[in-house]
């Protein structure tokens, strides 16, 4: 009997202690995974070269340490490609758009000259055709150019308390002609107080002015335009040439609708691309034979 009784306490001892160790094996498995884990979580947020170390010594969390490093090292290599070629292509789009504006501006030239010759009527309409493709082409050239370095250059903003009220007073005054020229009369509700925003002046006129050329290019003879003292700004005109489909794209680079041959298809994609640097929110939507596109600016303070 005493020999069973020590046999059951040497059992529950050994048992004991494997718990133990078992515990403190676990314990250090979860060490190093929430390690691993921290590590990880730096190492991606961070642009380093350095990899997952850790402290323990077990045969598979070592190894696992090792699977994750390499594939830190093909992230790392891909994004390093990435951003060579993206920036190889913002350099190739800004030296052709300035490659292009020399014959450009010859061109506009020599037309100038042709058109204040007597001419006959049908060589004066091929003299428009030449001119209207030649503006067409310079503003790509122009739209290309903006694009190019809104996309390279990104801490060059200068931000000053602006009112969005006066902004967008602004930008409808400069497009005023192309809106009489359409026979637009738009309807414009403003709150009376100065809804003001930390933003960058020629940023935040280049978002309105993007948006607004696009509703005019897009309407068919209606365009409201409406600011809430929250910075909330919405602009709204009827498209039925637009469809669903189209309008998830129109924040899209290079895209354009049929109802749009003459654009660039940057636009929107420049205000969507400045709106986020400015922290701000732009979004499309298509209702009723309508198009809407609100627009908003969080207050900082």
């Amino acid at each position: 009997m005493a020999d069973m009784e020590i046999w059951l306490i040497s059992a529950f001892g050994a048992l004991a202690l494997i718990a133990i160790i078992s515990l403190c094996k676990l314990f250090s498995i979860r060490y190093s995974l929430r390690e691993i884990a921290r590590e990880l979580d730096e190492k991606m947020s961070v642009d380093t070269n350095t990899l997952i170390s850790i402290s323990s010594a077990d045969p598979a969390i070592r190894e696992l340490a090792v699977q994750i490093n390499g594939h830190l090292r093909d992230l790392r290599d891909e994004r390093r490609r990435l951003q060579n070629g993206d920036a190889e292509l913002k350099a190739a789009v800004t030296n052709i758009s300035h490659d292009l504006r020399t014959p450009l501006t010859a061109i506009s030239g020599y037309i100038d000259l042709l058109e204040r010759e007597e001419e006959s009527k049908r060589s004066q309409r091929y003299l428009a055709i030449i001119r209207e493709r030649c503006e067409a082409l310079k503003s790509l050239t122009e739209e290309l150019f903006r694009y190019s370095v809104i996309t390279s250059v990104t801490n060059d903003m200068r931000f000053e308390e602006i009112s969005l009220n006066a902004a967008l007073e602004q930008c409808l005054a400069d497009i005023y002609v192309e809106l009489t020229h359409r026979g637009i009369t738009p309807e414009i509700s403003l709150p009376d107080k100065p809804v003001m925003r930390l933003l960058d002046r020629a940023a935040l006129y280049r978002i309105f002015n993007n948006i607004l050329s696009n509703a005019v290019k897009y309407s068919d003879g209606d365009l409201s335009v409406a600011l809430t003292c929250a910075g909330e700004i919405e602009f709204r005109n009827t498209a039925r040439g637009l469809n669903l489909v189209g309008v998830e794209r129109l924040f899209d680079r290079f895209y354009t609708v049929e109802s749009a041959r003459n654009s660039s298809g940057l636009g929107l994609s420049i205000a969507k691309m400045l709106t986020e640097k400015l922290a701000g929110e732009i979004a499309a939507e298509y209702k009723n034979e309508t198009l809407i596109i609100r627009l908003s600016f969080p207050d900082k303070k």
